[in-house]
């Protein structure tokens, strides 16, 4: 069993020596690890959201090996579609905070809720202009709305031809349970996805499955898989694995019980090691039937009262994932 380490609470303005040594691209390939923060609410008091983001960048310099902050756009539909923005624009959060912890900055972008092909087209040119090289481009939550901005698979086309000259790289979301999940990555990543993060995972039965088959794919169609990077997070008590179920996660019974059970350990901390035990088996799997899928963690923090459970989890990955 991995041994879990407290992440640091580290003072000072300068990043840990050599973390701009390993760039997101040179990390993919060789288990990288991401983590992905709550950005400030979007009606955040600028004090308060700078003092988040000074408490965040203080933890994240105390981790020993971190290859980038990866920002979701937190954002809801109503029924039709229609998108409500609870988080501002991550672009300037994720390069402040990259800059100060010493690593590349990812933002998400929810394609499906642009007004058109053109206006992804103005996205990328100003979110390159703003020094964010790295993306991660979504869908919308549902399959059955006519959303008026381009599919995944076309902005990922769309962004490589803008990203890729200026050495950026795009990413995507896997949802393991999703039937079919294998083949829409291979069309992604030929369209010029670079790596996919999951879901948030519990139980590694549908991701073995799904990586499995999208490195069977890629073989027989002579393509360089992407890597896909694991994404776990924290939970802390009953209220958090309803929240993640909402999200869209699968909370197996097994699971929860060995997370929320009574014990001299919190729930965080057994989430932790859930977590590593899900990333060891996915790795051994992966080097025993020598898959050729590179494979990493993205560490989620899924509320602003998550940040040092979610740090902690991190440092525990930062020993756990060479």
């Amino acid at each position: 069993m991995p041994k879990l380490h407290r992440a640091p609470n580290v003072r000072g303005s300068r990043p840990p020596e050599g973390r701009l040594s390993r760039s997101l691209e040179h990390a993919l390939a060789r288990r990288p690890l991401l983590f992905e923060p709550v950005p400030p609410s979007v009606r955040a008091d600028p004090v308060r959201a700078g003092l988040h983001t000074e408490a965040l960048t203080r933890l994240l310099r105390g981790i020993p090996r971190l290859d980038a902050v990866n920002v979701p756009e937190l954002v809801d539909e109503n029924h039709d579609g229609r998108p409500y923005y609870r988080s501002g624009d991550p672009r300037r959060f994720a390069r402040t905070v990259a800059e100060q912890a010493g690593c590349d900055a990812v933002v998400n972008k929810v394609v499906a809720h642009l007004a058109s092909a053109s206006a992804l087209t103005e996205w990328a040119r100003e979110t390159l202009a703003q020094g964010v090289r790295h993306a991660v481009l979504v869908g919308g939550s549902s399959r059955y709305i006519p959303y008026s901005g381009p599919t995944v698979a076309e902005a990922d086309r769309i962004c490589e031809e803008l990203f890729t000259p200026a050495g950026g790289l795009l990413g995507n979301i896997a949802i393991p349970q999703r039937t079919g999940e294998a083949h829409r990555m291979l069309a992604k990543t030929r369209a010029g996805a670079r790596f996919f993060t999951t879901q948030i995972l519990f139980d590694a039965t549908a991701v073995l499955a799904m990586v499995r088959e999208y490195g069977e794919l890629c073989t027989r169609e002579a393509v360089a898989p992407g890597a896909v990077l694991l994404s776990v997070a924290p939970l802390t008590d009953e209220a958090d694995c309803e929240f993640v179920r909402w999200l869209g996660a699968e909370v197996t019974d097994e699971a929860e019980r060995r997370v929320l059970e009574p014990g001299a350990e919190g729930a965080a901390q057994r989430a932790t090691r859930l977590a590593l035990d899900l990333w060891q088996e996915v790795r051994a799997r992966a080097e025993q039937e020598r898959w050729p899928v590179p494979l990493g963690v993205n560490v989620e923090q899924i509320s602003q009262r998550h940040l040092l459970a979610a740090a902690e989890m991190l440092g525990a990955f930062a020993h756990a994932v060479d």
